[in-house]
């Protein structure tokens, strides 16, 4: 069994700052890309950002200059940092990791942090 475990998401003003973290945690082989989504109401989810087990990483250019992806392999943790954050980056946040686990390997999702942006 694998789990994703996200926090940090809340409530803060615009211009404020935030920081996600995900940790997996389970029968785990190895972890390959790791990264962020994120849905807002009525709309699709999409890709804020993923980063290779090498630390190659692709930002949604919606986020470029603004959001900053990491990971710690060692924790199995990765980390989103917002900063600058505008009222349309409200959404729930979900975390994503393509994990080798004993007995399968596939796509794993968390269960979503909220992070809302307003005055």
């Amino acid at each position: 069994q694998v789990q994703l475990v996200e926090s940090g998401g809340g409530l803060v003003q615009p211009g404020g700052s935030l920081r996600l973290s995900c940790a997996a945690s389970g029968s785990i082989v190895s972890i390959y890309t790791m990264g962020w989504y994120r849905q807002a109401p009525g709309k699709q989810r999409e890709l804020v950002a993923h980063i290779t087990r090498g630390r190659t990483i692709t930002y949604a250019d919606f986020v470029k200059g603004r959001f900053s992806i990491s990971r710690d392999n060692a924790k199995n943790t990765v980390y989103l940092q917002m900063n600058n954050l505008k009222p349309e980056d409200t959404a729930v946040y979900y975390c994503n990791a393509a994990i080798n686990a004993i007995t399968t390997v596939g796509p794993y999702w968390g269960q979503g942090t909220q992070v809302t942006v307003s005055s």
